[in-house]
């Protein structure tokens, strides 16, 4: 029987890592804030805990990490939308409304200053910056990982098959052969 350290590793503390490193991906923020308020809660060094999620907690949690990054995509589309949204508020519906051929007529008729024009110009970065590919991307990602889970997962399966009838072969030749022993 092997001891174990007095600094071990609990499954609790893994726990309070995943939920914690996985809350901050949610929200926007780093790994290493995680780590570092882990590393408080556990009086053990950040580095520690970065190392034992990296080495193995993180294998545990791919799909989690996956959906949280996903999430925060959301999270952070939803901020610029309602952003974007905060920016027209100020803006003269001319503008608004006015397709990029008609802006310079709409300009002439009515002068515009110049940070409802920056506010415009921002508000429409903004708009062009949330598209749905990163989070296409994060999905693809996340179906390709289940796709090679799901066909290691149906090799081990078609091995211990393959395994299992091999053993019934053999077993029905050494009864075959025990049969013809007993007959002679």
């Amino acid at each position: 029987m092997t001891a174990n350290r007095q600094d071990a590793w609990s499954h609790e503390d893994d726990l309070l890592l995943a939920d914690t490193v996985l809350r901050h991906i949610r929200e926007g923020s780093t790994q290493l804030a995680a780590f570092e308020e882990v590393a408080d809660a556990l009086s053990r060094t950040s580095a520690a805990c970065g190392f034992r999620w990296n080495s193995t907690i993180r294998k545990k949690y791919t799909a989690e990490v996956n959906m949280a990054k996903k999430k925060r995509t959301v999270l952070k589309k939803e901020k610029a939308k309602s952003d974007s949204e905060m920016v027209y508020q100020h803006e003269p519906e001319e503008i608004q409304a006015a397709p990029i051929d008609h802006v310079e007529e709409v300009l002439q008729e009515k002068p515009l200053d110049l940070d409802a024009v920056i506010d415009y110009l921002q508000s429409m970065k903004a708009k062009q910056d949330v598209d749905d590919a990163s989070m296409l991307k994060a999905e693809n990602e996340m179906l390709k990982e289940k796709l090679e889970k799901v066909e290691k997962e149906k090799n081990v399966i078609t091995q211990d098959y393959r395994s299992l009838l091999e053993i019934m072969d053999r077993a029905r030749k050494l009864t075959n052969h025990s049969l013809l022993e007993k007959t002679l």
